[in-house]
């Protein structure tokens, strides 16, 4: 599987937008950018994204209620991540999937049981394991997630399994193990002082985990 470290920006100011993609634009093949309505989350973000800069992947999170109204202001072939708390049903899902264009991921929190995520097993292209309850940045990793990353791999192989929240030089190792491959770092990589180092040494981890927890697993 393709190990990939993906900078999470959590802002309410375009400006700092701008500035935080700028900074890791030449180190990563993907950004993500947290969308936050209020709603969903008890918080708002940012919902500028004309202009962005060019030659990078972006990633949209859509922690927002109704996320396909969000999507349809957006143009672009991004990735889309949208939260299983958010939908009423698979046809939503098959509605959205069409409108993005197979650029689709499914979000799910802490709390939700698995049960509720395989019944879109090869419906996306992606899951996205929440390993902190979403709202807020600078949140402690809930280990407790891994057994439904191990599950969720054991299942789809070849899925892009991604993980977001407290991830850091050390549960980053936890999350790769478990099998997770994409990761979304936020003070992991922009608070420190070299953000190129930041993101190697990540990589790095997640890579000799991932290759840990696959060996164990054969």
């Amino acid at each position: 599987m393709d190990i990939e470290i993906i900078p999470a920006i959590l802002v309410n100011d375009r400006e700092d937008l701008i500035r935080r993609i700028n900074l890791v634009k030449p180190y990563v093949k993907t950004v993500q950018i947290d969308v936050m309505d209020g709603k969903f989350v008890p918080n708002t973000t940012i919902f500028d994204f004309s202009n962005l800069p060019f030659g990078i992947k972006y990633e949209f999170h859509w922690m927002v209620e109704n996320p396909i109204d969000y999507i349809k202001k957006v143009s672009g072939p991004h990735i889309h991540i949208v939260h299983i708390e958010a939908i009423n049903n698979s046809k939503e899902i098959d509605k959205i999937n069409k409108f993005v264009g197979g650029k689709l991921g499914l979000a799910f929190n802490p709390g939700t049981k698995l049960d509720q995520i395989l019944p879109y097993l090869g419906k996306v292209s992606l899951f996205l394991a929440m390993t902190v309850n979403p709202g807020f940045s600078n949140q402690s990793y809930i280990p407790d997630v891994e057994r439904k990353i191990r599950a969720l791999r054991k299942l789809a192989p070849d899925v892009d399994i991604e993980v977001d929240g407290g991830i850091n030089q050390q549960t980053i190792e936890r999350a790769a193990e478990s099998g997770a491959n994409k990761f979304g770092a936020a003070s992991a990589i922009f608070a420190q002082s070299n953000v190129k180092k930041a993101i190697d040494d990540l990589k790095k981890l997640a890579s000799e985990a991932y290759n840990r927890g696959s060996m164990r697993e054969r």
